[in-house]
C-alpha cells in the first residue's frame, strides 16, 4: 500500500479473522474498521459493485451479528480466494437468535 491509500483511510484497521456470510458465498475477514472491511473468499465480485454480508462477533454479552452493506472499492486475487475491500454505508449489530445461529453455522 503506497502512503495516499493509507492516508485515505479515516478509521484504524483491526486484524482479526472473523467468519463473514454472503448471500452465495462464505469468508473470513484480514481486518475491520469502523467504515470497511477486507475478507478473503472464493467467489469473484466486480469492482464498484454493492454488496451485502453479516461478520459474527463472539461478545462478552452473547453472539452478535454485524449486518452491513457497502461498495467493493478493492479487489485482490490471492491464489484459489479473492480479497475483497469494501466502504460500508450502512451496518447495524444485532443479537443472534438461536434460529439465526443454526442458520449461520
Amino acid at each position: 500500500m503506497d502512503r495516499r491509500e493509507h492516508e485515505k483511510r479515516k478509521d484504524e484497521r483491526i486484524l482479526t479473522a472473523l467468519p463473514v456470510n454472503l448471500e452465495t458465498a462464505t469468508g473470513v475477514t484480514r481486518d475491520v474498521s469502523a467504515s470497511g472491511v477486507f475478507f478473503e473468499i472464493d467467489s469473484n465480485y466486480r469492482l464498484g459493485s454493492e454488496i451485502a454480508f453479516t461478520v459474527e462477533l463472539d461478545t462478552p454479552g452473547g453472539k452478535m451479528v454485524l449486518k452491513c452493506e457497502g461498495e467493493i472499492v478493492r479487489i485482490e486475487p490471492r491464489g484459489q480466494r479473492v480479497g475483497v475491500a469494501v466502504r460500508i454505508n450502512q451496518s447495524t449489530l444485532e443479537p443472534i437468535k438461536f434460529s439465526q445461529a443454526a442458520r449461520l453455522a
